[in-house]
This record gives C-alpha cells, structure tokens and sequence, in this order.
C-alpha cells in the first residue's frame, strides 16, 4: 500500500518555494507531468494507493484529472476519486484511491469541520462486514476541526474489523484528537514513527497508514513522492484471504 499526498504535482524543495512557487499552484505550467510521471511510477510498486490534494481537472492541471492519469500511467484498472475543495475554475483539491482489485463499492462523505472541503474516501474489498476496509482522508490544519474529523472517521469504521485508514492527518500520531479513533474502532497506533514532513527536511510524522488488529503490516518507510513537500508512506500489508472473497 501507498499514501501520498502529491502537492497537486507542483514541487516545493524548501520553505521559501510556498512563496516563490506559489503560482505552481494556480498555473498549469512548472513540470507537473514529470512530477505525475514520477508518481506514477511509484505508484505502480503498489497494489492500493491513496491519493491526497490530487487535481480532479482545473485549470492548474490542465483540466487533467490527476487520479485518472496515474491510474492509467501506473496500470491501475481501477480508480475512484472524491473532489473536495475547488476554487473557481483555477484549482480544486481531491482525494483518490487506485487499486488493482476490483472493490465491491466506493464511498465518499465529506468530513465536518469549520470550514468545509475536506473528506473521506472508502473503497470495499471483499463481502460484507469482514470485508476489508480502505479509507482515504487528508484532514484540517486545526485540532478543533480534526477532533470533529475524527470522531466521524471512527463512527464510519467502529463495525469494520479489516479496515486500513491512511492519508494526511496534519498532525502527529499522540495528538489527543487521535485517542477517540483508537478507542473507538480496532485501528492500532503505529509502532514506530516515520517522518514524512517537509519532504526536503523530514522532521514531522504527520502522514499516517493506520491498521486494525486483525491486518499485519511491516515495512513501513517513507519515499519521495516526486517534488511534493510531504513524503509518501509505503507499506506491506498482509490481509486474511477471507477479507477478499467476494
């Protein structure tokens, strides 16, 4: 499994590009397709990827649908994506899932909070409860708002005992707004943390690929996602064989 939050396919490297970059993310120009291509690549390791601040087709992107053009890129025969935030016509924001098993549906509810924009995306692997859960979100800047976030988040996964929660959480694992999802659902705190911010100077573990009890996983590292100011997580994950029959 891959998390990656992609930046939209601009390339920040350090600080003082969020200010003389900063029209990367306005304008179609500045190497977005290599930056894709890049991300494509490394999404092609991977058997699901979540995708955070993909481009579902505005002008910054070239009125390209970002989650499409990796899956097609990557070789993924499944995809989905979930707009969330958009800006006129000049930028919009979008969670997305690529996954090279067929899911039995994907769901998308936008997350509360104080301002709106921000969501969650659920693919579903395998028949009913013991099927297995995959939940893509990029949450809030504020603790507030990312409380609110994640009492939904576990309400949506307290029944799934195969569920995997991953994206950009802005904010790190012992954050008290993140003790309700542990108590509430079977997800486990990881147990070590990875780094993944900013990508050039990694000295925040803010991303997260969080698993239920019942899941393996070992592997966990963080990799460059291109030129995005966050790295990606990567992860190998061992599901029971129940979790996927349909």
């Amino acid at each position: 499994m891959l998390s990656a939050n992609i930046q939209a396919g601009s390339s920040t490297r350090r600080y003082s590009d969020y200010a003389t970059r900063s029209w990367s993310h306005v304008l179609p120009a500045g190497g977005k397709r290599t930056s894709l291509d890049a991300i494509a690549q490394l999404a092609g390791e991977h058997d699901i990827v979540g995708l955070q601040e993909t481009d579902p087709g505005s002008w910054r992107s070239g009125f390209t649908n970002q989650t499409h053009y990796l899956a097609e890129r990557a070789g993924f025969d499944y995809w989905s994506h979930q707009p969330n935030r958009r800006v006129g016509s000049v930028a919009s924001s979008a969670n997305g899932l690529l996954s090279r098993l067929e899911p039995v549906e994907v769901v998308d509810h936008s997350l509360p909070g104080r301002i709106a924009g921000r969501g969650v995306l659920l693919g579903h692997f395998g028949n009913g409860r013991e099927g297995l859960t995959v939940a893509v979100a990029h949450l809030s800047l504020g603790a507030q708002s990312r409380k609110v976030q994640l009492d939904f988040i576990a309400e949506l996964l307290q029944d799934h005992p195969n569920a995997v929660l991953m994206g950009d959480f802005n904010c790190v694992i012992d954050r008290p707004e993140m003790a309700h999802l542990f108590r509430s659902t079977r997800l486990q705190p990881p147990a070590c943390a990875v780094h993944t911010f900013p990508s050039w100077k990694p000295q925040r573990a803010i991303d997260h690929i969080l698993v239920t009890d019942t899941l393996r996983c070992e592997g966990l590292r963080a990799v460059p996602a291109a030129f995005s100011d966050h790295l990606a997580l990567s992860v190998n994950l061992e599901v029971p064989e129940s979790a996927l029959q349909r």
